[in-house]
């Protein structure tokens, strides 16, 4: 009975103590679905902790389908890269180990842009989160046709994993 109790305490302690976000040498990868106006894709990002409230990371995105009036888009059309730097304010705003709010801002082939995240982290190792994304200053002032795929608000949700 005591070493079934033992177990018991440290596979609970796992859950105990998930956190969203550890500071300087903290790696995230997180891989979600990406929905916007002219098409749905997939999204894989990546941060890395610089300290105790900021990191950067990259963000890739493809588009899966797109519903667009000007035929088929080709692969440079459908995906976009960008660096990104993140302040999580978890810790600021006193809220769950668990739980992690990140403004940012992101640089990318198409775009320079900012983003609000929120993840939360059920495991040490498994989590879930969201963005909201939005172009501040796009690189063509008419982003009509195939350029307004990149150039617009992104809603994204998905799997949060600590590497």
């Amino acid at each position: 009975m005591k070493k079934i109790l033992i177990v018991m305490i440290f596979a609970v302690s796992g859950f105990v103590n998930a956190q969203a976000y550890k500071g300087k040498g903290d790696v995230k990868f997180q891989i979600g679905a990406n929905f916007q106006d002219g098409g749905n894709g997939i999204t894989t990002s990546t941060d890395f902790g610089l300290g105790e409230n900021m990191s950067f990371g990259f963000v890739a995105s493809y588009l899966l389908n797109t519903t667009t009036i000007y035929g088929t888009p080709k692969f440079d059309d459908r995906v976009d890269v960008k660096a990104r730097f993140n302040a999580h304010l978890g810790n600021v705003l006193n809220i769950s180990d668990k739980a992690d709010v990140y403004p940012g801002l992101d640089l990318g082939l198409r775009n320079f842009g900012a983003h609000l995240g929120a993840r939360y982290f059920f495991t040490n190792g498994f989590g879930v989160y969201t963005e909201a994304g939005f172009p501040i200053a796009k690189y063509k002032t008419d982003s009509s046709g195939y350029d307004y795929l990149n150039n617009q608000f992104v809603f994204t949700i998905g799997a949060s994993f600590n590497l």
